[in-house]
Order: structure tokens, then sequence, then C-alpha cells
């Protein structure tokens, strides 16, 4: 059984990987606290933003990252490395990991790896991408 959703933005309908991405997305720009009835979704990264680029900051983003995977059950992260970073204070992250199409029906078979990069898009919402 594949996982269907509506794209967020378009309206349009989405099924298996592009609706795991539009879902890692919403994990990762939403901050916990921010939905009414669901207080512990989303994840620590949208504090982190604006912050100075130091070996802490990036340390924080990389467990906000690994804590906020855990929601999604479909994906299982393996690494994260980054890609980019700018001096504009931007940065670019690769995203590594195995994807479990039925993990949301408890299936969690592994049926190969996938990449995504995580960066800045428009305005303060993070982009993520199939790399």
């Amino acid at each position: 059984m594949a996982s269907t959703g509506v794209n967020r933005h378009t309206g349009r309908l989405l099924s298996d990987w592009e609706h795991v991405l539009q879902s890692i997305e919403v994990i990762l720009s939403t901050r916990f606290g921010d939905r009414v009835m669901r207080r512990w979704f989303g994840s620590n990264i949208p504090v982190l933003l604006g912050r100075n680029m130091v070996t802490v900051t990036f340390v924080r983003f990389y467990a906000a990252v690994g804590v906020a995977l855990t929601q999604e059950p479909r994906v299982e992260l393996i690494r994260i490395s980054p890609l980019s970073v700018t001096r504009e204070g931007h940065a670019g992250f690769l995203i590594e990991l195995h994807y479990r199409p039925r993990g949301h029906l408890g299936d969690f078979t592994v049926e190969g790896t996938k990449r995504i990069t995580v960066s800045p898009g428009s305005g303060d919402r993070l982009e993520v991408k199939s790399a």
C-alpha cells in the first residue's frame, strides 16, 4: 500500500517518495509547540536558523535532524554531511537515509538508500529535495 497525500503548495496528489519528502520538509521546518494538538511534532531546527555558524551550532543541527527524523517512520537516518557554507551564512547539507516505504504500516523493511539535500529556501523556510 502506497502512502499518499496532497501537496501543501499546489494541491496535487503526492505518493511514495514525494510524500516522504514533503513530510520531512514539514517536520524539519516546524518548531516544537507550533501545532496545537501535536505539541511534540517538529524539530529544533527553526530555533537554530540565524545563529552563528560555529561548531556547536552544527552539532546541534545534526542532533536536531536526527531527533526530528524519528517522527517519520518511512526513513532511517544514515548520515549527514555538509555540502556548502557561504559567506552570507547559508549552509547546505546532504542527508542519506534508508527508505522504508511501508514504515507507517509497521513494516520497516529497507528498500534502498535515498539522498536528500536541505538548504535555505525563500524567506526563513527550508528546502528539501532529492539529491
